[in-house]
């Protein structure tokens, strides 16, 4: 299964998403593999530890491989070579670098888009794979969803991002209807939730009476997150036992039954 998780708006969590569930996924022995695909680099730093600063250990290489830019310049090197061991048994990582921007308008000019998805094709091994995003539908969040299967759409209760939850919902389907048809959108993960408050829980009631698919599990806000984040270890691992880990345990169960 392959499982994009993306929104056009910034911090709303899509990394500490995509890491802890594919921990959590790990952990139940599934062999889970990591993509990030954000030049910021935050899924790579949370498991990791660390950024990488060789960019031939990292996704850029791959899209310097697909344009003859590698060391061998085949453009068929293919992903195994540059997944990373974390400390965590059934984890990995293809770590990002801050390459891929000035890789970008290259890759569009050349119609790389779908290069991903038929390396991914091609990899063996994995049972799950997350693919951690930008922040815009740009070349690399295209390349992702074209490579997914399942789509989710991380929601932090905000006012703006309803309004321009619609608008993406919207990009959604045109990657799906152009490049895609077996992209679906498994839900939106409602994040930061704070169900005391009034806003937020109004927001998500309305998006449940518009039909949008909100997934039932919501993550609570909690200062776990940036701990664990300062840590380098998903909460699965950093509080097992804590009630925001065990919401994310519940969205894990909900999206794989």
């Amino acid at each position: 299964m392959r499982r994009v998780i993306f929104n056009q708006k910034g911090g709303v969590g899509k990394s500490t998403i995509t890491c802890n569930l594919a921990a959590i996924s790990a952990v139940e022995g599934k062999k889970t593999l990591v993509i990030d695909l954000d030049v910021q680099g935050n899924s790579t730093q949370y498991l990791l530890g660390n950024k990488i600063s060789d960019s031939d250990k990292t996704i850029a290489h791959f899209f310097k491989d697909n344009l003859g830019l590698g060391l061998f310049g085949s453009g068929k090197e293919g992903l195994a070579s540059i997944i990373h061991e974390t400390q965590f048994p059934n984890l990995y990582v293809i770590a990002s670098h801050p390459d891929l921007e000035a890789l970008q308008s290259r890759l569009e000019s050349r119609y790389k888009i779908f290069k991903l998805k038929e390396a991914l094709e091609k990899l063996e091994g994995f049972d799950r794979i997350y693919i951690d995003t930008p922040p815009v539908l740009n070349f690399y969040s295209q390349s992702a969803l074209i490579a997914a299967e399942r789509c989710l759409i991380p929601f932090d209760c905000d006012t703006f991002a309803r309004e321009a939850l619609y608008t993406l919902m919207n990009a959604i389907a045109e990657v799906k209807a152009d490049h895609n048809e077996n992209l679906q959108v498994e839900g939106i993960v409602v994040n930061q939730y704070q169900k005391q408050a009034n806003l937020p829980r109004q927001l998500v009631e309305e998006l449940i009476a518009e039909g949008l698919p909100v997934l039932e599990a919501k993550i609570s806000s909690s200062v776990k997150v940036r701990e664990s984040h300062s840590d380098s270890q998903p909460l699965i691992y950093y509080a097992p036992n804590h009630k925001l880990t065990e919401e994310y345990i519940a969205l894990h169960t909900e999206i794989n039954p």
